[in-house]
């Protein structure tokens, strides 16, 4: 396996373990497992601007309903992962609590792991 395909394997596990289970669950120690203290969250969340820092998004998660405990319900896909060197990009569609989330991620491997950096993404009601 070539460094690439392991990267793309590190990432994918990151992601699920992480990212995809952290957000069902609303886990937030999961969640700072696979985000950089210093991310930022942008896009749109049916059709109204979202600018969140990290913290303010994680006060959120710990202040609502779980997908997990809501009975609504949540998918998390991986639709594409490239990565050059030490940094990557991750494409993923979400939904969770009725809303089809496209999210594109900045990731960084620093000191061996894969961690979030920036989040763009839109949310469109289903």
């Amino acid at each position: 396996m070539t460094t690439h395909q392991a990267d793309e394997r590190a990432i994918a596990q990151a992601l699920e373990e992480f990212y995809f289970q952290g957000s069902y669950e609303g886990d937030l120690n999961k969640l700072k497992q696979i985000f950089h203290p210093g991310t930022r969250l942008f896009g749109d969340v049916k059709g109204q601007p979202y600018s969140r820092s990290l913290d303010e998004w994680l006060d959120v998660v710990a202040n609502r309903q779980s997908p997990k405990n809501s009975g609504k319900p949540f998918k998390g896909d991986i639709l594409n992962i490239k990565v050059v060197n030490s940094v990557g990009i991750a494409e993923l569609h979400v939904r969770a609590y009725d809303i089809l989330y496209h999210d594109f991620l900045s990731l960084h491997r620093i000191d061996g792991r894969w961690l979030i950096v920036n989040k763009i993404m839109s949310g469109i009601e289903q």
